[in-house]
C-alpha cells in the first residue's frame, strides 16, 4: 500500500508539471505608454506609464523591463481596472425537475460560450446570486485553464419557496446555511419568500459562519417600518427595487430614510438599475429585447424564452406606469444613498430577460451617471468597491503592484465619457492577455454557433418534452 500511494504522489505531480508551466516559462507583458486609472483612493491617474505583467499579476509600474517581454502600445489609451458584475444569472447546465436516476440535464450548454459576453466587455469578475454546484464545476473549469472566464463568487440561495433551497422554520435556515458552508458557497442569499423569523435565523446563522448576506427583502415586511429589515449583518441589497417594494411613498423623504438605516446597519446597496429599465422596455414591447444588438450572443434557447414567453409582454398602461414610477424613485435612492456615504456596487441582473451577459454592465455604468454619479463613482463601484464587499479587495479591483493582472484597456478616457468602457482595446484575465482581434474572433464564433443552433432550440418545445421524459 505504502508503494502504491507513493506511485498515486508520483502520478500527479507528473500531471500538476504537465498542466502548469513554471512561473520562468511563462512570458512577461509590457504595456508601454498608457495612462492608468488605478481606481485606489488618491485618486491619482498615473500618465504614460509602463506597466509589467508577469506571472498572472502586475509585477511593477514605471520599472524594469524584463527581457523578451511582449510589448503591447498603450499610446494615447487608458487602463482600468477589470470591472466586476455583482448580480449576474449565468447558465449552466441543469433541469427544472428530477426525471429518473441517472438522465442528466435536459439542457447542456458549452461553458466558453457562456462566459465569452463577460470576457468581451471586460467583465473579469462576477458574483452570481443564484449559484448551483454546476457554477462551481464552471469555476473549476476557468480556474483549470481551460475557459478564459470571470473570477466567479458564488450565492447559495435560501427562500420560503421558489429557490433551490426552502426553509420555512428558522431551524431550516440555520441548517441550510450550515449545508451552503460544507457546500463550499461562499455566500449566502435571501429570497423574497422567506417568512420574518427565517429571514432573521438566516441572516443570524450566516454571521455565525463567517458568511456575508445579499439578497431580496422578503414580503413578509411589506407594510411594517423599515427598522424591521434592517437588520445586522444584512450586508448587501440585490436591487433598488427591493426598496421600491415596501412602500408606496415615492418621495425623496422616503429615500432618504432607507439611506439613514442602511448607513447605520452597514448594509450596501446594488442599484441595479439596468433591471427596471428592461423591464419598462419589454412591458412596452417586444421589439426592444429583439433589436437588442448583443441578443446575437445570446443562447438561442434562452433567445426563445425571452421572446416567446416573456412575463412582461402585453403588460397594462397602467402597469408600465407603475415600473417607470419605481425606476424614478430608484434614482432618488441613489440619490438619497450617495448622500449618506452608503457604498454602492454595480450589479445589473444579467441572464434575466432582456439583459445580456457582460453588455449590461456598460448600461448599468450609464444610467448610475445618469442617476448621478459621477464618471469616477460609477467606476468605482464597478472595480474597487465591489471588490471590498468580496473580500478580496487585496487580490483585485484596483490597479496596484502584487495584485492579479485584471486589466481593461480602452481607447478612450472613461472619466470624461463614461461610455469609452465600451472602446476595449484588449483585456487582461488573470494575467491572460485578450487583444482585441481575438475578442472579436470569439464573439464572432459564439454568433455563429448560436445562428447554427437556432432550430434546435425551442422554448415551449422544451417545456412540452418534459412531458415525455
Amino acid at each position: 500500500m505504502k508503494y502504491l500511494n507513493l506511485l498515486i504522489l508520483a502520478f500527479l505531480i507528473a500531471n500538476l508539471n504537465a498542466q502548469y508551466k513554471s512561473p520562468s516559462e511563462n512570458p512577461a507583458y509590457v504595456i508601454k505608454n498608457v495612462n492608468i486609472i488605478p481606481m485606489t483612493t488618491d485618486h491619482k491617474i498615473i500618465p504614460n506609464a509602463t506597466i509589467v505583467i508577469h506571472n498572472q499579476k502586475i509585477q511593477s509600474i514605471n520599472g524594469t523591463i524584463p527581457a523578451n517581454s511582449q510589448i503591447i502600445d498603450g499610446t494615447g489609451k487608458w487602463l482600468i481596472p477589470g470591472l466586476i458584475d455583482m448580480h449576474v444569472h449565468s447558465l449552466a447546465d441543469g433541469s427544472p425537475f428530477v426525471l429518473y436516476p441517472t438522465k442528466g440535464p435536459l439542457v447542456s450548454y458549452d461553458t466558453q460560450n457562456n462566459m465569452t459576453p463577460y470576457i468581451a466587455n471586460g467583465v473579469t469578475t462576477v458574483f452570481d446570486l443564484g449559484a448551483r454546484p454546476e457554477h462551481i464545476g464552471q469555476r473549476n473549469e476557468i480556474i483549470r485553464g481551460n475557459v478564459i472566464g470571470p473570477r466567479i463568487a458564488l450565492a447559495k440561495v435560501i427562500g420560503g419557496r421558489k429557490s433551490n433551497t426552502t426553509a420555512n422554520t428558522p431551524s431550516d435556515g440555520r441548517n441550510a446555511v450550515r449545508i451552503a458552508k460544507e457546500e463550499q458557497y461562499e455566500f449566502i442569499k435571501v429570497y423574497t419568500w422567506l417568512n420574518e423569523e427565517t429571514f432573521k435565523a438566516v441572516i443570524d446563522e450566516a454571521k455565525k459562519q463567517d458568511m456575508k448576506v445579499v439578497g431580496h427583502i422578503p414580503v413578509a415586511f411589506e407594510g411594517k417600518p423599515a427598522e424591521d429589515f434592517f437588520i445586522p449583518h444584512f450586508g448587501l441589497i440585490a436591487h433598488a427595487e427591493e426598496l421600491s417594494k415596501q412602500t408606496d411613498d415615492y418621495s425623496y423623504k422616503k429615500a432618504q430614510e432607507f439611506a439613514r438605516l442602511a448607513k447605520e446597519n452597514g448594509t450596501w446597496l446594488i442599484p441595479n438599475l439596468t433591471n427596471m429599465e428592461s423591464i419598462i422596455a419589454q412591458a412596452k414591447s417586444l421589439n426592444n429585447v429583439a433589436s437588442l444588438t448583443s441578443l446575437k450572443y445570446v443562447h438561442p434557447l434562452m433567445q426563445s424564452k425571452w421572446l416567446t414567453a416573456n412575463q412582461f409582454e402585453g403588460a397594462s398602461a397602467q402597469l408600465i406606469e407603475h415600473f417607470q414610477k419605481q425606476a424614478d424613485f430608484h434614482k432618488l435612492i441613489i440619490k438619497a444613498f450617495k448622500e449618506s456615504a452608503v457604498p454602492m456596487v454595480t450589479g445589473t441582473d444579467a441572464g434575466i430577460s432582456g439583459i445580456v451577459w457582460g453588455f449590461s454592465l456598460h448600461d448599468e455604468l450609464k444610467f448610475l451617471v445618469k442617476a448621478g454619479l459621477t464618471n469616477e463613482e460609477a467606476l468605482v463601484s464597478a472595480t474597487r468597491l465591489g471588490a471590498e464587499w468580496l473580500g478580496i479587495e487585496d487580490k483585485i479591483g484596483t490597479i496596484e503592484i502584487a495584485k492579479f493582472a485584471d486589466l481593461v484597456l480602452l481607447d478612450k478616457n472613461p472619466l470624461k465619457d463614461i461610455s469609452h468602457t465600451r472602446t476595449i482595446s484588449g483585456v487582461f484575465v488573470n494575467g491572460q492577455w485578450i487583444s482585441k482581434n481575438k475578442i472579436d474572433t470569439m464573439l464572432s464564433d459564439l454568433e455563429q454557433w448560436n445562428n447554427a443552433n437556432k432550430e434546435k432550440y425551442n422554448w415551449k418545445k422544451l417545456l412540452n418534452s418534459l412531458k415525455n421524459n
